[in-house]
């Protein structure tokens, strides 16, 4: 049976050359960090060079990137910590999207219940918010706006050079969830004046439970953030603990790989995806794309199937040895439609209806023949039964 996987978006395997770069520090570089004998200064010369690789994919300075356990904890550190820090100062107003990921959401609900009054703004058709209703969700009580980079399960990319223009212009901080853009397209952080950005890099061919918080140093510098985890004071007093080197390592190692080598991923991956796209759309009717495929992430479809149910073709697909995602990997196995699909004005049948399918750095051309020689076949069979 084949066994191809075609959910990059919900998590990437890790690139063989960052694991070669790992494993020397899951074996005899054990040394912590904050020591100051010869093993301590290993890991802390691989955590130096690790902070400069993960710099330079965003364009940022070393100084800027606090590691974290991975892009759930970057916003939740990001979110919560301004909030409070700003709440007594200026306001408890907030401002998001309705299309977020839940690492963002739940963190703003959970301030919600702390009294923290939250705006979510809705997306058109296309999965894009209306500047000019940002403009005016914006107060003078609003501490904080956050908006994703691109979306994780439409792959749609938001325009943040725009958002963050329009956020800075009123004098408010502003994050973005950067995780499904980071090392899939370009992000330089000397031109958008975005104040936090969070990464993680189990979604560009690192380690999971390992990521990355950028903190603006003139942001640093006028706003004391209040740590999430104390402890040792380690990350520059912002986040305690003792450094995950191995997975750290390996953040570096692939933020490094993705700034050489993103535009080659990119245009190997971008033909391979359109063609499933077509193929799929000329001999199937009823096919929905959700989000226009001009402004969506290279390696994402996001489809709707008209009279199928999305997780009845994920399972069918399985069956063949074909990974897909029915929506976030973070909402699997829960009843509801897809908020993401939802808030772009997909009904409850047609959000139920829609499959993701995400590719990566080792999708080969013949998988993609395969899937699309079957991918009819089963849509056919599941039509049947109905």
């Amino acid at each position: 049976m084949k066994n191809i996987y075609l959910d990059y978006n919900a998590t990437t395997p890790i690139d063989p050359r960052v694991l070669e770069e790992m494993m020397p520090y899951l074996s005899e570089n054990y040394g912590n960090p904050s020591s100051i004998h010869s093993f301590g200064r290993k890991g802390k010369e691989a955590l130096d060079k690790a902070r400069e690789q993960v710099s330079q994919l965003i364009s940022a300075s070393p100084k800027e990137i606090v590691f974290t356990s991975g892009g759930t904890e970057a916003a939740n550190f990001a979110i919560k910590s301004t909030a409070r820090s700003l709440l007594r100062e200026k306001g408890s107003h907030i401002v998001t999207t309705r299309v977020e990921h839940e690492c963002v959401l739940e963190s703003l609900k959970f301030l919600e219940k702390e009294g923290f009054q939250v705006t979510y703004l809705g997306v058109n058709s296309d999965g894009l918010i209306d500047l000019e209703e940002l403009k005016e969700a914006i107060t003078d009580e609003t501490i904080l706006v956050s908006c994703m980079y691109a979306n994780n399960e439409t792959g749609v990319i938001f325009p943040i050079d725009k958002i963050a223009e329009i956020v800075k212009e009123r004098g408010v901080i502003f994050h973005t969830d950067a995780v499904q853009a980071a090392g899939k397209i370009d992000i330089d952080l000397e031109e958008i004046p975005a104040d936090l950005l969070s990464i993680s890099a189990h979604k560009f061919y690192g380690p999971k439970s390992v990521g990355a918080l950028f903190i603006r140093d003139s942001f640093s510098q006028q706003i004391s953030l209040t740590p999430l985890i104390h402890g040792g004071g380690q990350e520059r007093g912002k986040r305690s603990g003792t450094e995950n080197i191995p997975g750290i390592v390996g953040l570096g190692s692939a933020s490094d790989i993705a700034s050489n080598e993103m535009r080659q991923d990119e245009s190997r991956i971008i033909e391979l995806r359109d063609q499933l796209f077509q193929s799929i759309t000329q001999d199937i009717d009823g096919v929905k794309l959700n989000g226009l495929l001009e402004n969506m992430l290279w390696n994402t479809l996001n489809l709707s199937f008209e009279g199928v149910e999305g997780e009845s073709l994920s399972m069918n697909l399985d069956i063949e040895g074909v990974a897909v995602s029915t929506g976030s990997a973070c909402s699997e196995g829960t009843v509801d439609p897809s908020h993401v699909l939802s808030a772009m004005g997909l009904s409850k049948g047609e959000a139920a209806s829609s499959v993701r399918i995400s590719l990566g750095r080792f999708t080969e051309k013949e998988e993609i023949d395969y899937i699309a020689s079957i991918f009819p076949m089963i849509v056919e069979r599941i039509r049947g039964v109905k």
